[in-house]
C-alpha cells in the first residue's frame, strides 16, 4: 500500500510502478493493479511474465469498478435479478441478498422511436408515444432503483448511454473509502468501449455476465494479446473523424483483432482530439477487438475540465496516472504482441456498406460499389406521388438519412460540419428530397445547445433534420416506418432502397426491414445524401442538385473547411453547457417523476403483461447442479453462413405483424401500432423466443432460397424456426455455423433465445468474443471446428443426427479440450471453447444465473452457521 497526496487529500493505492515491467502495455497495467488490489497473487505473477510464449494461456479474474447498462438490456437484467430474488425466497434464502455489490448505472436510451420526423413537434410527439409504449417497463426500472442498492437510473430524454458516460459519469480514477484505483467499466452494450477514448478501461459484456458481476462475481478471461496501433501524421483537409474510424475498422478487421486489446500510441495520438478518440474507441466492436484504448494525457485532462469535472477530480487523474505509469509518453513503445502503423495523412472521405461496417468505400467509388452490390443495372425508376407531385424512384433511392448514434454525435466537429453544410445547402437553394426520411437524434442535450448557439439549428430544420429524440433510434433499428408511399414502392416494385446514417452498424435487417442497403457515413455526408436522394451518384463529380437559377450545386461547393468548423466549435461550445445539462442527471422530467413504481423486495409479476414476464431460467432449479452429460441424438435447427450477427439471431427492430412474435402479441389484443420493437420487449421471453432467428434477412441453409427465419420440422415440412423448435421438443438442438459467429451487439437474447428453444450446442468455425461468453452464460456449449475443417469440408449437410461424446462427468478444471462428434458416421473432433475454469463452472451449473444463485445460497448458509 502507498499514499498519494493530491492537494489537501490523501489516498491509499496499490503501487504498480516498480512492480510492472516498463514495457507492459497501458491496458495491462490497469489489469495488473486490479489483480494486485484483489489479492490475486498467482495471477499477478502470471501477468508479470508478459512476453512469455504461454502467457495467454493464463486466466485472470477482473473485478469491474462499476457496471453500465441501457434499458433494453437493463430490463432483462433487472428481470433476471427479480427472478433470482423470487427463486431465492423459494429455496428458503433471503431475497435481499440478491443485490448489486458494486455501482450499476442504467441509461434509458434505446426506447424512443423516430415515428414522427421532419416537423417541429417531432420530439414532443415521439416522447409522448415512448412513454405510452414503455410506461410499464419504466415503472419496473423505478422499482429497481427504489429497492436495490447501488442501482441508479438516468431517465429517458437525457442522451445515449455512452455519450452520457463520456461527458459525465466516467470517473477515470475511482475514489472509495480513502482508496484510489482505475475506473474499470463493463457494460451491457458493446460500445461501452467509447470511454476508452478517455483513458477508462472498459468493454461490452453480455447482460448475463453483467448480472454476475453486479452480484460480486469477477469476470474470468484469458490474458489477451495487445495490438499496438502507432499513429503518425495528421488528417488531411476535408476528412473527418468518421473517415478515420471507418479506415481503422477496415484495417483492424483485415489484420484480425478479435479477442485482443488494442492500444493507440505514438506521436500521432497528440494530434487526435478527445472527441475523435472517443469516435474511434466507440467502434472497437466493429473492429472485433475487446477494447480500443487511448492512454491518459494532457488532452484527457483538457476534456475533463471542459466537460464540467471538478478541479479536484482532474488533479487526481493527473497525479494518479503519472504515479502509476498510466500517463501517455509518446516516445515509449510498450512490448505489444503485434504492431500496426497508420499514417493519418492517408485517410480519405469514405462510407461503409451496404451490410458491414468494415466494408469501407471511398466516396468517389460509392456509385460503382453500389451498382456492383446491386448485381444488375439500376433499371427503370418507378413513379411515386408525394405531396401531390410525381417523382421517380429507382434502386438505391435514399429512404432514410439519419444523424444518429453516440459514435458521431459525441463529436462536435462532425456535428458542426453537418450544420454548416446544411446552412450552405439552404443558401444555395437545395432541399432534401421528399422521399427521404430525415432525422436528428443526438446522444446528448449538449449537442442541441451548441448547434443552437451556433445558429445552425434553423438550417438543419429547413432540410428536415428536426430533433426527433435523444437516443440510439435509427442506429439500433428504432427508425420507425418509412414514408408510406416509399414503403408501397418497395413492396410493389421490389425496390432496393438505402439508408445513410452516422451510426456504427449497418447489418442486414437492422436499420429498417424495408431497407436493403445501409451505409455508415459522417453527419455532413448524411445531409449530402439527403440532398442527393440516391446512392447512384458520384458526389465528387456529379451535382447534388440545382439552385434556383438551375445551376448545378456540387458537394465541393457546400463542404465547410476545417478552419470554419474549428471556428464555430470554439465559438459555440462552452463548459457551462455540460454543467447545466448534467446538473441533476438522475431526476428526469415531469413524466418520469410522475411514474408510480411498485414496492417490495420481490417484484409482483403481472401474468397479463406483454412487456414483463418472470423469466423461466430458474424454474425447478435444484440446490446442486446435475452431472455433466454427453449430448446424444442432437439435430440441427439452423445451418448458417459466415458473419452471422446477433442481429440475425435476435433482431432489435420493429416486430412485423405476420411473424410468430407479431401473431403472438396480436392474439393477446395488442394492436399493430403497439407492437413496438423486439428491443423494447426483451423483458418478455414469450416474445423473444418467437423472435429468435427471425431476422428478415436470415438465411437458413437447411431451407435454401428463403429469407426470414424458416426451418424444418422433424417431418421435413418448412415452418418458422420457433415452430420447428417446438416440434423438436425433447431433442437437443444444434446451431451449425461458419466463421465469426455472433458478431455485432452484446445481445444476451441472442443466447437466451436459442437456449429457451432447446439449443444445447453451437458448432462454428470461429466465434465473436462477447457472444461466445453469452452462450456459456446460458449453458449453451460453444464448440469449434479444428483448423482447416468446416461443415463443408466434412460433407455435413445439417440433416444428420449428432452424438457428442467426451463431456460426461466433466468437472471444472478437468473438462476435455476436445470432444468427439459422430454425425451419421462422419466422425471428427471439435474444440471445447470453455476457455477458463470459471467458464467451465458456468457450463456445469447450466449457466451463470444458477451458478450465482447457488453461490449466494451457500454464502448465506455459511453465514448462518
Amino acid at each position: 500500500m502507498s499514499t498519494l497526496v493530491v492537494g489537501s487529500e490523501r489516498f491509499r493505492f496499490h503501487r504498480i510502478t516498480g512492480l510492472a515491467p516498463a514495457e507492459l502495455p497501458y491496458t495491462l497495467r490497469i489489469v495488473l493493479e486490479n489483480l494486485l488490489r484483489h489479492g490475486k497473487d498467482e495471477q499477478v505473477e502470471a501477468l508479470l511474465r508478459w512476453g512469455a510464449p504461454d502467457v495467454h494461456e493464463n486466466a485472470v479474474d477482473l473485478h469491474p469498478a462499476r457496471i453500465f447498462l441501457h434499458d433494453t438490456n437493463g430490463v432483462p437484467v433487472l428481470a433476471d435479478i427479480a427472478a433470482m430474488r423470487h427463486a431465492m425466497a423459494g429455496l428458503g434464502g433471503d431475497p435481499a441478498r440478491v443485490n448489486p455489490a458494486i455501482p450499476a448505472e442504467l441509461v434509458i436510451d434505446h426506447s424512443v422511436i423516430a415515428d414522427f420526423f421532419g416537423r417541429p413537434d417531432a420530439l414532443a410527439r415521439n416522447v409522448e408515444i415512448e412513454y405510452g409504449r414503455n410506461a410499464e417497463r419504466y415503472r419496473f426500472l423505478k422499482w429497481g432503483q427504489q429497492n436495490l442498492e447501488n442501482f441508479a437510473v438516468v431517465p429517458p430524454g437525457t442522451g445515449i448511454m455512452h455519450q452520457v458516460n463520456l461527458e459525465h459519469l466516467a470517473r477515470v480514477v475511482v475514489t472509495e473509502d480513502g482508496w484510489a484505483y482505475p475506473d474499470v467499466c463493463l457494460g451491457t452494450d458493446s460500445h461501452t468501449t467509447m470511454v476508452n477514448g478517455l483513458g477508462v478501461l472498459g468493454w461490452g459484456i453480455g447482460g448475463i455476465e453483467a448480472e454476475a458481476a453486479m452480484l460480486g462475481q469477477s469476470l474470468s478471461m484469458l490474458v489477451p494479446p495487445v495490438v499496438g496501433v502507432r499513429l503518425r501524421g495528421a488528417l488531411p483537409e476535408g476528412t473527418t473523424a468518421t473517415d478515420l474510424v471507418l479506415t481503422i475498422t477496415e484495417l483492424m478487421r483485415a489484420h484480425g483483432v478479435v479477442g485482443k486489446f488494442v492500444e493507440f500510441s505514438g506521436p500521432g495520438v497528440a494530434a487526435i482530439g478527445l472527441a475523435d478518440r472517443a469516435t474511434i474507441a466507440n467502434m472497437s466492436p466493429e473492429f472485433g477487438s475487446t477494447c480500443a484504448y487511448f492512454p491518459i494525457d494532457e488532452e484527457t485532462l483538457r476534456y475533463l475540465r471542459f466537460s464540467g469535472r471538478s478541479p479536484e477530480r482532474v488533479a487526481l487523474v493527473e497525479a494518479y496516472a503519472k504515479e502509476q505509469g498510466l500517463w501517455h509518453e509518446p516516445d515509449r513503445t510498450p512490448a505489444y504482441s503485434e504492431t500496426i502503423d497508420l499514417d493519418l495523412g492517408t485517410v480519405v472521405p469514405s462510407l461503409a456498406g451496404p451490410r458491414r461496417p468494415q466494408d469501407r468505400v471511398r466516396v468517389d467509388q460509392v456509385k460503382d460499389s453500389f451498382r456492383r452490390d446491386l448485381g444488375a443495372p439500376p433499371g427503370e425508376a418507378v413513379p411515386v406521388v408525394l405531396d401531390g407531385r410525381e417523382h421517380r424512384l429507382g434502386h438505391g433511392a435514399v429512404a432514410i438519412a439519419a444523424i444518429t448514434s453516440c459514435t458521431n454525435t459525441s463529436n462536435p466537429a462532425v456535428m458542426v460540419a453537418a450544420g454548416l453544410l446544411a446552412r450552405n445547402a439552404v443558401e444555395a437553394g437545395l432541399r432534401s428530397k421528399p422521399w427521404v426520411k430525415t432525422s436528428l437524434s443526438p446522444g446528448s442535450r449538449v449537442v442541441t445547445e451548441y448547434l443552437r448557439e451556433a445558429g445552425l439549428t434553423p438550417y438543419l430544420d429547413e432540410l428536415g433534420f428536426h430533433l426527433t429524440g435523444f437516443g440510439c433510434m435509427t442506429c439500433i433499428g428504432a427508425s420507425g416506418p418509412l414514408i408510406d408511399e416509399v414503403t408501397a414502392a418497395v413492396d410493389e416494385h421490389g425496390l432496393a432502397v438505402a439508408a445513410v446514417l452516422s451510426g456504427n452498424r449497418n447489418f442486414d435487417g437492422r436499420v429498417n426491414p424495408d431497407v436493403r442497403l445501409n451505409y455508415l457515413a459522417s453527419p455532413p455526408l448524411v445531409v449530402a445524401y439527403a440532398l442527393a436522394g440516391t446512392m447512384d451518384l458520384d458526389p465528387l463529380t456529379e451535382p447534388l442538385g440545382t439552385g434556383p437559377q438551375g445551376d448545378p450545386v456540387y458537394l465541393r461547393d457546400i463542404w465547410p473547411s476545417s478552419a470554419q468548423i474549428r471556428e464555430v466549435v470554439d465559438g459555440s461550445l462552452r463548459r457551462e453547457m455540460f454543467t447545466e445539462v448534467y446538473r441533476d442527471v438522475f431526476a428526469g422530467d415531469e413524466r418520469w417523476r410522475a411514474l408510480d413504481a411498485p414496492a417490495g423486495e420481490t417484484f409482483s409479476w403481472d401474468e397479463d403483461s406483454t412487456y414483463l414476464r418472470r423469466p423461466p431460467y430458474l424454474d425447478a432449479m435444484s440446490a446442486e447442479p446435475a452431472p455433466v452429460e454427453d449430448v446424444l441424438g442432437a439435430r440441427v435447427l439452423v445451418r448458417l453462413g459466415d458473419s452471422v450477427t446477433t442481429d440475425h439471431v435476435s433482431p432489435a427492430g420493429a416486430i412485423p405483424p405476420g411473424t410468430p412474435a407479431g401473431e403472438h402479441l396480436t392474439g393477446l389484443g395488442v394492436t399493430r401500432f403497439e407492437l413496438n420493437t423486439y428491443a423494447s420487449r426483451r423483458g418478455n421471453h414469450e416474445v423473444m423466443m418467437r423472435g429468435c432467428f427471425a431476422n428478415v434477412r436470415l438465411r437458413n441453409q437447411l431451407v435454401p432460397g428463403r429469407e426470414g427465419g424458416s426451418a424444418l420440422a422433424p417431418d421435413g415440412t418448412v415452418t418458422s424456426v420457433y415452430d420447428a423448435a417446438l416440434a423438436h421438443r425433447g431433442t437437443p438442438l444444434i446451431v451449425l455455423a461458419r466463421r465469426d459467429y455472433g458478431t455485432g451487439s452484446s445481445r444476451d437474447w441472442a443466447a437466451k433465445g436459442p437456449a429457451l428453444l432447446g439449443v444445447r450446442v453451437v458448432l462454428a468455425e470461429s466465434f465473436e468474443r462477447i457472444h461466445r461468453s453469452n452462450l456459456i452464460g446460458m449453458g449453451v456449449l460453444p464448440l469449434q471446428f479444428t483448423a482447416g475443417e468446416s461443415a463443408e469440408s466434412l460433407g455435413l449437410t445439417g440433416h444428420e443426427t449428432f452424438d457428442i461424446r467426451g463431456l460426461a462427468g466433466a468437472e471444472p478444471g478437468h473438462y476435455p479440450k476436445t470432444v468427439t462428434i459422430d454425425a451419421d458416421g462422419c466422425v471428427f473432433e471439435a474444440i471445447v471453447r470453455l476457455d477458463t475454469v470459471r467458464e467451465q463452472e458456468y457450463h456445469r451449473h447450466g449457466g451463470i444465473l444458477p451458478f450465482v444463485l447457488r453461490d449466494l445460497l451457500t454464502a448465506e448458509g455459511n453465514s448462518r452457521r
